[in-house]
């Protein structure tokens, strides 16, 4: 599993310009599930983006998680995240997972996280998703699994 994850003061998604899903301080995270990938490897994903210490404590330091701060968690799917740029000039994705296990995979990310933590917002799988944040730092960290 490949995650993307942007520390943010604020963001939303928007499917066909309705509002779906919005945040206040917290993280964006964007998810793209791989053939190998199990519900452990979810459960992993999840745990460590609930305790990874990225935020600013009083002095400053990045030593406070999401839990901590008890920010917002913000889940989109995006299975470009497995684009193979190595040969010419079109991406492959073949390194994704297939449709029907990318969205099992998903909507597994967003029930462990629900029941592991007291905001959890996502966009929708598949959909044509509009994504808007502020992100704060910048601080942007990619992760796999």
């Amino acid at each position: 599993m490949k995650c993307l994850i942007q520390r943010v003061k604020e963001a939303k998604v928007l499917i066909n310009k309705k509002l779906h899903g919005q945040i206040n301080q917290g993280l964006l995270v964007f998810i793209c599930a791989e053939p190998d990938d199990t519900e452990a490897t979810v459960k992993k994903a999840v745990d460590k983006l609930l305790n990874l210490r990225i935020f600013s404590d009083t002095e400053g330091k990045m030593n406070l998680s999401l839990k901590q701060i008890n920010g917002g968690l913000l889940v989109v799917s995006q299975f470009t995240l497995a684009a193979d740029t190595g040969r010419g000039n079109r991406p492959s994705f073949i390194n994704a997972a297939k449709p029907e296990l990318g969205e099992l995979l998903y909507n597994k990310f967003l029930a462990y996280a629900k029941s592991s933590h007291s905001e959890v917002a996502s966009g929708a799988f598949g959909a044509d998703m509009q994504v808007h944040l502020i992100n704060d730092g910048p601080v942007t960290i990619p992760m796999a699994f």
